[in-house]
């Protein structure tokens, strides 16, 4: 079977739209898999398409979004719960997909560490559980509160649904004043085949698989329902907890177990790779026979202070890593081919399959990427697919590991229908009918709309009111979708002239189908009630193109203000000062620049920016300080060779103090740490009359000798 081409081959403009395409998969994956517990994709599918986001935006660095999918955890909680903040955050795992993957997180956290590599270090290892993250608190031995993992900040109060799991005390003896115990919800095979008998002869549809049975219990409104489904609990983890468990990970779990919880016995310590790996494929091989599902072995650091150490990435632990099993494929048939356009005006295309079952997930939908991809070639003229075509109508495998998943891998030609002709890409936007070009260099077509687009309109619009934007309560992605096709709005600004508008006269909101004089009064007031909003929020509710939520905290905390921001996006050139200014921000990239620049410099695109601004207070990003530090708000570089701990820690250490950390030396450069090695950095530093430290100075100040 032919592959796409390696993310090598890729064009910075074919990686650019490729991570666009990837994020549009894998937000609507997180929300389909943690919000309404109806997967599209297969952890394999999902595992696959995160794999090749990272690696391109390893290769790109600079490309890498700031709403990017390797910084998300889970989906925002359901509005049918009440929401908790986790004391500890539940973050997600990385993922390796082979041997040397395993070989390769070891020598990973040596480096970090500035370990041999003959050194001792112990991993435990253990199974991966295919169920539903949940965080149990107890305090003073009693179950208060039971949390699902969320968005890894915000999780689901589901307390009353766990009280009724059999494998979840209810009170505890000797334990912590303050403990948080972490595991996995599932259900076993043999439970999850009596459900489906039980659901089939009461007329309801059966599940999918055991995870979606196990969240979708969990998930219950009513208690009383999760209460008579057979779920199971097994604990792996902790969060908040008023005193130690352990000095070790294997440590904690044994006291965990010692508590009263289940634990995986297939939980083991291994003494590096070549035991991990042995471990992995000896709990392949016992697969089947386990009678639950698990899709993987995790390997952690088994010393807790070395944990504490090597600390987290934004979404993953680095001391932790899920070492995934292969996946499947299967065939089944191609019956349309449909055109989405999105926010950005991008022409997608989508295969509609007949639905078929693969690795437990029902599929039938997959993405076919861009025109050339369907021809059967590559952005270089090279076939993939061995040159095959996909046509309408076509028995097609979709591949269910890989690079990109889902995705048609093959076409069996033998079964090709006698009519089928070659799909050609429109030239029109199917949406509003202006012209769909593709540039050169462009992976995509892409539709010239922009503001007269109905799909990119009401895209930018729900965006606009989206959770992490503007936020307002009874205006949702319906509502939007409602009062553009009456022409209510058009723009984010007529949001805020609705009660103008629409409040007095013939044609109220209250008198609307589906609405009254409570619910019309209150979103008026809703949307009143945005109308102060902080600049970071401001900013990702513009939808701009590669500007996400991170972003949008980085420009704000730079900026600081509207009137700073949006007068610099107005002014930038590039390589002017300002200019300069902007891509001097670590996190901002020029792509990133150019699309801010661009946004802000077109009339149209400003003159509808200034409309809403007129109707809004833009506030100042509200930041709790770190103000008992001598590093607090002071701009650091770090350059040359540092022996003592690599670049990522210095890193990190520096922010835990409140610092930021820049790649370049500047006017606003505090303070530059060199190592040997050092070049041009230190001269200019020398030049502008910016503080340099050696390693040890560094490390001195910051209480590490």
């Amino acid at each position: 079977m032919t592959e796409l081409p390696d993310p090598k081959s890729l064009s910075k403009s074919r990686a650019q739209d490729e991570l666009v395409r990837l994020a549009t998969i894998l937000t609507k994956a997180n929300i389909a898999y943690y919000s309404k517990d109806s997967p599209e994709l297969s952890d394999a599918d999902y595992d696959a398409l995160k794999r090749r986001n990272i690696f391109i935006e390893e290769l790109f660095p600079d490309l890498k979004r700031a709403d990017s999918p390797t910084d998300q955890i889970g989906a925002t909680p359901s509005e049918g719960f009440l929401k908790v903040t986790h004391a500890v955050e539940m973050l997600s795992l990385s993922n390796i997909f082979d041997d040397l993957g395993v070989n390769e997180f070891d020598l990973r956290i040596r480096k970090y560490l500035n370990l041999e590599a003959n050194s001792p270090l112990e991993y435990i290892s253990e199974p991966k559980i295919d169920g539903l993250s949940l965080s149990l608190r107890y305090e003073n031995g009693h179950l208060v509160q039971a949390a699902t993992r969320g968005d890894g900040k915000l999780g689901e109060n589901v307390t009353a649904n766990a009280l009724t799991i059999k494998d979840i005390p209810k009170f505890l003896k000797n334990v912590p004043t303050v403990f948080e115990v972490r595991g996995e919800v599932y259900m076993a095979h043999a439970d999850f085949d009596k459900l489906n008998l039980r659901q089939s002869a009461a007329g309801h549809k059966p599940f999918a698989n055991p995870r979606n049975a196990a969240a979708g219990s969990l998930r219950q409104l009513n208690p009383a329902i999760t209460a008579a489904r057979p779920l199971n609990f097994f604990a792996y983890a902790w969060g908040a907890l008023s005193k130690p468990l352990s000095k070790t990970q294997m440590g904690a779990i044994r006291k965990i177990e010692s508590f009263g919880f289940k634990v995986n016995p297939l939980s083991k310590i291994c003494n590096g790779p070549i035991e991990m790996i042995k471990n992995y494929h000896l709990i392949e091989q016992k697969r089947a026979d386990l009678g639950y599902d698990i899709d993987g072995v995790v390997y952690k650091v088994n010393e807790i202070s070395l944990q504490l150490r090597l600390g987290f990435r934004s979404t993953t632990p680095r001391w932790a890593t899920a070492h995934k099993f292969p996946a499947e494929l299967a065939w089944t048939r191609l019956e349309e081919i449909d055109i989405q356009v999105g926010r950005t005006g991008a022409l997608s295309p989508v295969a509609r399959l007949s639905p078929v079952t693969v690795g437990g997930v029902v599929l039938s939908n997959a993405t076919l990427h861009n025109e050339d991809y369907i021809a059967g070639f590559d952005s270089k003229g090279v076939d993939i697919r061995a040159g095959k075509d996909i046509r309408v109508g076509d028995w097609v495998q979709v591949y269910r590991a890989g690079d990109v998943i889902p995705k048609v891998a093959d076409v069996d030609l033998s079964k090709r229908p006698a009519n089928t002709v070659h799909f050609v890409m429109p030239e029109v936007c199917p949406e509003c009918g202006s012209a769909a070009i593709r540039e050169a260099g462009d992976a995509v077509r892409r539709c010239l709309g922009g503001l007269i687009c109905p799909a990119q309109a009401v895209e930018k619009l729900k965006h606009f009111v989206s959770r992490a934007a503007f936020d307002i309560d009874g205006l949702g992605a319906k509502q939007v979708e409602q009062f553009y096709a009456d022409k209510w709005i058009r723009e984010p600004a007529d949001i805020f002239t609705l009660r103008r508008r629409f409040s007095v006269g013939l044609k109220q909101l209250k008198y609307r189908n589906g609405w009254g004089e409570k619910s019309a009064t209150s979103l008026f007031d809703a949307i009143d009630d945005r109308r102060k909003i902080p600049i970071n929020r401001m900013i990702f509710a513009l939808g701009i193109r590669n500007v996400g939520e991170a972003a949008a905290n980085l420009l704000a905390v730079h900026y600081k203000s509207w009137r700073v921001f949006s007068a610099a996006m107005r002014e930038a050139s590039r390589d002017d000062p300002i200019w300069c200014d902007l891509i001097s921000i670590d996190g901002v990239g020029e792509v990133m620049a150019q699309s801010l620049v661009t946004t802000f410099q077109q009339d149209a695109e400003w003159e509808s920016i200034q409309r809403l601004t007129a109707e809004l207070e833009v506030e100042l990003l509200v930041k709790s300080p770190i103000t008992n530090s001598i590093l607090a708000d002071k701009t650091v570089v770090f350059t040359g060779t540092l022996s003592k701990m690599s670049r990522a820690e210095a890193k990190n250490r520096a922010e835990s103090f409140g610092a930021k950390v820049a790649g370049s030396v500047s006017v606003k450069t505090d303070l530059l740490v060199a190592g040997p090695g050092a070049g041009s950095k230190v001269k200019k530093a020398a030049d502008l009359g910016v503080k340099i430290l050696s390693e040890d100075d560094w490390l001195q100040l910051i209480g590490d000798l």
